[in-house]
């Protein structure tokens, strides 16, 4: 396939995610609603899971398809950097005051989330240690055991959300068709899949043709693009002044993304090789942004418009760097 084919392609397939996301954060709103979830479970179960879908989809898609855990990695981890830095502080710009935050965000969120990228980095060294390639390298054999780990992991932080909505639980609105409405959410998550194997297999060709690695295209191209639906979720809610929706849902969707987007391509496929060496420096660097989140966040609990450019100036560093690794000016990422 040339060049200007796959850019088609990959520009047709964002427009169909797109298009599906949108569908989906809709019906995702309203089955909240209907079932009187407080925001905070709101942002950070449904409309994460939701608008993190394409994450999922990419993962399973490189890896099971196309054979290519390293691109799914990739676009999950180049995800979580967007999400962390790029999109609360979109939202903070598009909204028209700071973007308020509450305890329950700036805490419990962040911090579960922050548990997610250590437990995340245990499993990958799990499978260098115990099942290891070969004798002396950094690559090793992500089975089916560790990835279940993860997932079992998110099933406390689901159960975490359920006390939250029993004691929380909003009124519960009688005017939506919920079957409609969950053929809707259906009928989206149908169409991102469609979307995301377009992007893929776009991504792939530009890998041969030009000759950049895959873990590049994912870390950015896959990632933006697969991060658009938590993107259009959170600078919503940030236009209706729900500052904590919105800061949920980019954290929801980052746990969502970790403990199971990621392991979903090894549980579907059996196993999967992973790069030590890859997988550190790009942890590492979600780490840096995490931390850096949280301390914007927590003065005063919420984001400012100075903050909001600052997160922007670092995720341009980050892209910086990914530009420098793959020009071979820096060797960081083994």
């Amino acid at each position: 396939m040339s060049l200007a084919l796959s850019l088609v392609v990959a520009a047709v397939s964002t427009a169909i995610i797109w298009k599906g996301s949108i569908w989906l954060e809709d019906a995702a709103e309203k089955l909240a609603a209907y079932y009187g979830l407080p925001a905070i479970v709101q942002g950070a179960v449904v409309a994460a899971v939701g608008s993190s879908f394409p994450e999922l989809s990419s993962t399973v898609i490189a890896t099971v398809v196309h054979g290519d855990f390293e691109l799914g990695a990739a676009a999950i981890v180049g995800s979580a950097v967007f999400n962390i830095l790029v999109i609360p502080a979109v939202s903070t710009l598009a909204g028209t005051e700071n973007l308020e935050a509450d305890r329950a965000v700036v805490f419990k969120e962040t911090q579960f989330y922050m548990v997610a990228v250590a437990a995340t980095l245990v499993v990958f060294s799990f499978a260098v240690i115990y099942f290891p390639a070969s004798a002396g390298s950094l690559t090793g054999t992500l089975t089916r055991p560790l990835a279940l780990l993860l997932v079992a992991l998110y099933g406390l932080y689901i159960f975490i959300q359920y006390l939250d909505t029993r004691d929380l639980r909003e009124a519960r609105t009688t005017d939506a068709n919920p079957a409609r409405l969950w053929g809707t959410l259906a009928v989206s998550l149908v169409v991102i899949v469609v979307g995301v194997e377009g992007l893929v297999g776009a991504v792939l060709d530009f890998e041969e043709i030009l000759g950049i690695p895959s873990f590049f295209w994912g870390l950015t191209v896959v990632a933006i693009v697969t991060s658009l639906p938590d993107t259009f979720v959170s600078v919503r809610s940030s236009q209706k002044g729900e500052g904590v929706t919105s800061l949920a849902n980019v954290l929801g969707s980052n746990v969502f993304d970790l403990l199971v987007a990621l392991p979903a391509g090894v549980l579907v496929a059996g196993a999967t090789t992973v790069n030590f060496g890859v997988a550190v420096p790009m942890m590492a660097a979600l780490v840096a942004a995490t931390v850096l989140f949280f301390a914007l966040a927590r003065t005063d609990l919420e984001l400012t418009s100075g903050e909001a450019y600052a997160l922007l100036a670092s995720y341009g560093i980050f892209v910086g760097w990914l530009l420098l690794e793959t020009a071979g000016v820096t060797g960081l990422v083994g």
